[in-house]
């Protein structure tokens, strides 16, 4: 059982230095895209989120 476990974490611990050594830190262009992408996906789930609200204000005070 206890080897089991081991070998479990000995794996995990393997699979994470080789995802640490496949990725890379992104550049200054590759950075800047990524925030402009987040903050247009922020946006548009906010403003989704809005309309939810006002449908809902909007139905409820007609009843």
């Amino acid at each position: 059982m206890v080897k089991k476990t081991f070998l479990k974490l000995k794996r995990f611990f393997n699979e994470c230095k080789r995802v640490l050594r496949v990725t890379k830190k992104p550049d200054w262009e590759e950075f800047k895209m990524l925030v402009k992408v987040t903050g247009a996906g922020l946006l548009i789930i906010g403003a989704i989120g809005f309309l939810i609200f006002l449908i809902d204000k909007i139905l409820t005070s007609m009843f």
